[in-house]
């Protein structure tokens, strides 16, 4: 498993003292939630020094940012910096177990499909359960993916609903208005001709040349019309990532609201109100770049501020010769060996699903 590191001197200022301390107290504090103490530290890990001497050392950790000391406890608590040396220098993630393989297999076959969104919603949904964070995930950006083919189907005497399919097995909807009353022969001469012109390019392709390819396609008076809604609307109507709000899938929300962070009335109003925040969750989680490698945001690393009291865990899948993105958000304090192992063994899972 490769992960994509943020920081190649988180940790250098450490003795190896410090090092075993502040693993010991982040170990500590994501078991149990509660700020790590000395006596606490020294006796649940064998490190051959007092208590006295890690109090000490952890004084000396905090001052130089890796541990703060909420003011209601004795104990300490990791900061950003902390999570992200751990995850960098001393985290050790390790295969799924077979009983968490099993379930996620179990979880994302219950789709009863191999259609993309479906698949993905599944999984996503599975990673929340197992991982007890909560599971994201980004449709593939299809602007550069191929059409397979154009449906026309007439919903009012207004309105017509275009479905394209994607090479891949995506499925998208738009719809559009109609100039004049169309017959269903009429439709179906434009939806051939349509085919005819634009199956096989890519998206950003037909939206560049879409004039001259629908040139003189039809030679009906009526026909004609509605080919021209496709003339003069088609950067809209075939910008389909721009329309579509579905591409961001999201896991049960339950699964962290009854973890520790989110006790308070305050916490848990704070998580809703993310969740609801889709646009910005599909640009930040598609928008993120892999390299073909697991990628760990921290806290105050990502680039929201609405993120910053969270870790983003993703990864990528892909559906032929396009990419998706799928992972967790969850508090920083993570269980992160357990979350990164899931997060790569299900975007592995769905990609071998999906493949042609």
């Amino acid at each position: 498993m490769a992960i994509l590191n943020h920081s190649d001197t988180a940790g250098t200022d450490l003795t190896d003292r410090e090092r075993q301390v502040l693993e010991a107290v982040v170990r500590t504090y994501v078991d149990t939630a509660e700020p790590a103490g000395s006596r606490t530290v020294s006796s649940v890990f064998d490190l051959g020094v007092s208590a006295a001497t890690v109090r000490n050392t952890m004084s000396d950790l905090e001052e130089k940012g890796y541990l703060f000391h909420p003011h209601t406890s004795a104990g300490r608590v990791p900061t950003d910096r902390a999570y992200r040396f751990f995850v960098d220098r001393l985290m050790e993630p390790h295969e799924p177990s077979i009983r968490e393989r099993i379930r996620l297999e179990e979880e994302i076959e219950r789709s009863g499909s191999f259609a993309v969104e479906q698949l993905v919603r599944h999984a996503t949904r599975a990673m929340s359960l197992i991982s007890n964070e909560l599971g994201v995930a980004v449709a593939p950006r299809i602007n550069e993916a191929n059409l397979d083919r154009l449906e026309l189907i007439k919903v009012s005497s207004s309105k017509v609903l275009l479905v394209a399919t994607i090479r891949g097995g995506l499925v998208r909807t738009v719809y559009a208005d109609l100039p004049v009353e169309i017959d269903e022969q009429t439709l179906l001469t434009v939806t051939r001709a349509l085919n005819e012109r634009l199956a096989g390019l890519s998206f950003s392709e037909i939206r560049g040349s879409l004039p001259d390819r629908l040139r003189d396609s039809v030679s009906s008076k009526v026909g004609s019309d509605l080919m021209n809604v496709f003339v003069q609307s088609g950067s809209e109507l075939f910008d389909i990532q721009a329309l579509d709000d579905t591409s961001l899938h999201l896991g049960p929300t339950s699964v962290l609201a009854g973890q520790p962070e989110f006790e308070s009335g305050e916490q848990l109003k704070g998580l809703i109100q993310l969740t609801e925040k889709r646009d910005l969750l599909a640009q930040t989680v598609g928008s993120r770049r892999h390299g073909g490698r697991l990628r760990i945001t921290i806290g105050e690393e990502n680039d929201s501020t609405a993120l910053s009291d969270f870790t983003l865990v993703t990864a990528e899948y892909r559906v032929g010769d396009l990419k998706g993105v799928i992972g967790v958000i969850g508090p920083t304090r993570m269980p992160y060996e357990k979350v990164v192992t899931i997060v790569d063994y299900t975007s592995t899972l769905v990609t071998r699903i999906l493949a042609p």
